[in-house]
């Protein structure tokens, strides 16, 4: 385990809100343990803007399978 290089303790307000001192990130994944502990680990959020290398690759094999013929009838409206 890494050692703490900040400790403080924190007072949960009336909305059950805790105010994190100096923290470095805007969002964090909260794990909630049996024995009453809080697991704090920071997230970055990934901009709607960028696709998945997985999802191009996904798209790739779309494009191709058309190309092959390989597609569903229209759908009529």
């Amino acid at each position: 385990m890494s050692k703490a290089i900040l400790t403080y303790d924190a007072k949960i307000d009336s909305k059950k809100r805790i105010t994190l001192r100096g923290a470095k990130y805007e969002y964090y994944n909260v794990q909630e343990r049996e024995d009453g502990t809080v697991l704090l680990s920071p997230r970055v959020l990934v901009s709607p803007f960028e696709i998945s290398e997985n999802t191009l690759n996904t798209m790739d094999q779309s494009v191709a399978n058309f190309k092959e013929g390989k597609a569903s009838k229209p759908i009529k409206h």
